[in-house]
């Protein structure tokens, strides 16, 4: 199987912040964001595997700015790495005030999806093939955590985690 470029995989999606949208202080609710999240995130793990996806994990879900009723989101996602049969997908949102003309990131998250076939088993999906350096930089950083999500839903045992136990030797040397 090909590898995939995380380009190939972007995908990008806007939507108005209406009041059915918001709490009592005229803020976007953080489920809806959620929500909207999932389905951008879904499309880029399918673009990249070329199938139906489920959600394994939603994890670094960082709310840094509430998003105001009457300003666009923008969710920007694309694959940052691909594991046999599941993909990291990290998105960066956006709050848009139009008549300001502001954009502000207000969000970024990692979300894990895995391909599945028609008896919705698990599928293997294409390597990803980072190019830029940022692209490099979370790909790297996305087997940490991998690692990471493995052991705390009580998959893996630290003893067994090449990447993090790098990661904290190296810590402890500085």
């Amino acid at each position: 199987m090909e590898g995939k470029k995380a380009k190939d995989s972007y995908t990008e999606m806007n939507e108005l912040v209406l009041p059915n949208d918001t709490n009592t202080f005229g803020n976007l609710m953080g489920g809806r964001l959620l929500y909207w999240m999932d389905i951008c995130s879904a499309m880029a793990a399918q673009k990249h595997s070329n199938s139906p996806v489920v959600t394994v994990s939603v994890d670094n879900v960082s709310f840094k700015r509430s998003i105001k009723l009457g300003e666009v989101v923008t969710i920007q996602a694309k694959v940052s790495r691909a594991f046999n049969s599941s993909m990291e997908v990290r998105m960066e949102i956006f709050a848009h005030n139009l008549p300001e003309g502001t954009k502000v990131k207000s969000n970024e998250a990692y979300y894990t999806f895995v391909a599945v076939d028609e008896n919705t088993k698990p599928k293997r999906v294409a390597d990803l093939i980072p190019e830029t350096e940022e692209e490099i930089h979370l790909y790297d950083e996305a087997l940490q955590r991998r690692e990471l999500r493995l052991i705390l839903a009580g998959k893996m045992e630290m003893k067994d985690s090449k990447s993090l136990k790098k990661l904290i030797s190296h810590a402890k040397s500085h």
